[in-house]
């Protein structure tokens, strides 16, 4: 019973972090009570041990809460064992060569976290994570997934943003398929109208996806005749990405000259 007492401390604990990952930089004790579905007093518990270990800090003068200097220290950590610190030069000339904007981003359970690229907005989060289902690169985060198996119904019900949304997983598991073939996902005004967005993999030795690289602009700069022509200069992105971020025993063989 202890341990399990324990594993529902731990969930509850990562569930209250998980309230800052919208747009709030910081949230009351009322707001975190209600995020989690938890009473007053265990929010309060649970907040109070979060602070004393520097995973949370509280404003002196509203008492309101903010992430605190322990996750700074684990993301930095994260982004540069990630070898995330050496990527920048190669996104801005993709981002140069295409006047698109680019993202990286990698998956989190229904999601696409971006890790880096000019879709985030670096004061409010906003963007950070995107709808697996209805984006090029959870497409692609899907398509060459590492357990080689997708089991689509774990991702839920499908949420339709648009009018284009994918909202039936026998229709999404068939356009993976298509994306697997084809080598690159296209979203084309699915997760927003007057978007277009090509995503191509960056993929380890084994074929499995690390990260998923995408070019977003409109239909009229992403037109039909010119998908083929964002999708190459992306995969040579790509292969410059995985040198940069895969270790070397880890990565795919370059093909002889």
């Amino acid at each position: 019973m202890a341990a399990d007492g324990g594993v529902q401390s731990v969930r509850r604990a990562i569930g209250m972090l998980g309230c800052f990952g919208g747009g709030d930089a910081s949230l009351s004790l009322s707001d975190l009570s209600r995020r989690t579905g938890l009473s007053t007093s265990t929010t309060h518990r649970l907040a109070r041990t979060l602070t004393g270990a520097g995973f949370l800090e509280q404003e002196t003068r509203t008492g309101r809460y903010r992430l605190g200097p322990s996750i700074t220290e684990l993301g930095q950590l994260s982004f540069h064992r990630r070898g995330l610190h050496r990527i920048a030069p190669e996104l801005a000339e993709l981002a140069r060569i295409t006047s698109a904007t680019v993202d990286l981003a990698v998956r989190n359970d229904r999601h696409a976290v971006i890790l880096s690229g000019g879709s985030l907005n670096p004061d409010s989060g906003v963007g950070l994570r995107r709808p697996l289902h209805s984006t090029a690169l959870g497409k692609v985060l899907l398509a060459w997934d590492p357990e080689g198996s997708v089991e689509l119904e774990a991702l839920g019900p499908l949420r339709a943003l648009t009018g284009r949304t994918i909202v039936d997983h026998a229709e999404l598991r068939a356009e993976l398929a298509r994306v697997r073939e084809s080598g690159y996902a296209l979203n084309d005004g699915e997760s927003g109208d007057g978007i277009r967005t090509v995503a191509v993999p960056v993929l380890d030795g084994q074929n499995h996806v690390r990260y998923a690289l995408a070019v977003r602009s409109t239909p009229l700069v992403i037109s039909d005749a010119r998908i083929g022509w964002f999708v190459t200069h992306a995969r040579a992105c790509a292969r410059a990405l995985e040198v940069l971020l895969i270790p070397p025993a880890e990565r795919r063989l370059r093909p002889s000259v």
